[in-house]
């Protein structure tokens, strides 16, 4: 583990992460990214086959999650300058990572007779999974100097990629074994990887929360949650108004929502595109999974080599590098005719996906003020969901209009060539010395 250096003691008042603060850090992205992998396969199943009559379960399914990032958007920047002001990060952190384990131990439990209750408990787990990345992100200048950080937010990545990849295949293994273990039916199996995920979030989540603590000296007297909301609203909008102090870091955050709505829309679209071209069936959960596994173990070591390409041929090359890969994929989308082309994109992807939001993060970093880190990462937790109806939106009316997805990951070129050109713009060095002076 690297050691930390003397720049970044300057600028926090206490010293930067030892090796057992990082490694609580990345441990909350092993926790949470059981999320990320069981609620696009088996939390999407269980809510599919319980309104398989009623045929109402996919439109339930992006709703809820579309109503709870939106909601998360409003929220980050908010909570973030909450946990700022009463130095109270790992509370939030705390709060939501077990209020998500819980929600989701809750829908395992909640009587399949009643699938709107399954998908109100999905919309809570999915809000506090967003929210729990404004601390969580907020402790990550606090723990890394300008040395490290690039490796520390790509070791985190690739923790999760490993954790969520884990956690999807103990599910597969449910799937495969499930007369072994006295659960034939496909909406138990489901429940029980429901179970799964909550347990493995939870439990995960208690290093984290053991051995992070906040930096800086608490406030004498720490607001009731009402007053720090009020509070906390009105230093937002102190930020926004005071906007030109941190141009750079808007013009980043900018070129942010773009292409990280267009990383996430392949993320989520990625499956409709293989079942519309490629002869994917729509029912083949264990295909599906299968694929995201991959995915998930191959955007491992992809983390690691963005981090690593960060540290010698700096943040902002390397950002642009992967930015140039996504578009190539979008130009290789109108050309695959199989399967196999398929999983080679998916892979190729993969190497990619991690990376690009891993640098992000180390670049927001770089440029956050260091005693206001957590409202900062509340803009990029904003900025990253905010518009998360663009990319998803812009698929659908070109499938709509054409019939075919590979047209509509096509169209998806525009948000990484425009966030490509505004990243172009941004000077890392000089947004870290106004986050510094302002």
């Amino acid at each position: 583990m690297a050691s930390p250096s003397v720049s970044a003691a300057a600028s926090s008042p206490t010293p930067p992460g030892r090796p057992a603060e990082i490694f609580a850090w990345t441990m909350y992205d092993w926790a949470s990214s059981a999320y990320s992998t069981l609620a696009i396969t088996v939390v999407a199943f269980y809510i599919a086959s319980l309104t398989a009559e009623a045929k109402w379960g996919a439109v339930a399914y992006a709703a809820s999650i579309s109503v709870a990032t939106f909601a998360g958007a409003l929220l980050s920047p908010v909570i973030g300058a909450i946990a700022d002001a009463n130095r109270s990060k790992r509370r939030w952190l705390a709060v939501t990572a077990l209020a998500g384990a819980s929600a989701a131990v809750l829908t395992a439990a909640a009587p399949p007779s009643q699938p709107w209750l399954v998908v109100v408990l999905f919309g809570l787990m999915h809000l506090f999974f967003e929210i729990s990345y404004v601390p969580y992100n907020g402790f990550l200048p606090e723990i890394t100097d300008e040395h490290t950080i690039n490796r520390v937010s790509a070791w985190g990545y690739a923790v999760g990629y490993a954790g969520g990849g884990l956690a999807l295949g103990i599910a597969l293994l449910i799937v495969l074994f499930n007369e072994q273990l006295g659960v034939p039916n496909g909406s138990d199996q489901a429940r029980l990887g429901l179970l799964l995920l909550g347990l493995w979030w939870g439990l995960f989540s208690l290093p984290t929360l053991w051995i992070l603590r906040d930096r800086g000296r608490p406030p004498e007297k720490r607001d009731s949650l009402g007053k720090a909301t009020r509070k906390a609203v009105r230093e937002v909008a102190r930020t926004l108004a005071s906007i030109r102090s941190y141009r750079l870091l808007a013009l980043f955050l900018l070129a942010y929502l773009l292409y990280n709505e267009g990383v996430q829309t392949i993320i989520t679209q990625a499956s409709s595109f293989a079942k519309l071209d490629l002869g994917f069936s729509p029912d083949d959960y264990g295909e599906l999974a299968a694929l995201v596994l991959m995915i998930q173990f191959v955007a491992l070591p992809g983390a690691m080599l963005v981090g690593w390409l960060s540290d010698r041929l700096g943040q902002k090359p390397t950002l642009i590098g992967c930015l140039a890969v996504l578009v190539g994929i979008c130009l290789a989308a109108w050309l695959i005719q199989s399967k196999l082309h398929f999983w080679i994109m998916g892979a190729v992807f993969a190497l990619v996906m991690g990376g690009t939001q891993s640098v992000s993060r180390a670049i927001m970093g770089r440029m956050t003020p260091p005693q206001r880190s957590a409202e900062f990462f509340g803009f990029f937790g904003f900025s990253g969901k905010a518009t998360s109806f663009l990319g998803t939106g812009l698929f659908a009316l070109v499938v709509a209009l054409t019939g075919t997805g590979r047209p509509a990951i096509f169209a998806l070129l525009v948000f990484f060539a425009v966030g490509w050109l505004i990243v172009a713009r941004v000077d890392v060095e000089e947004g870290r010395r106004q986050a510094l002076e302002a």
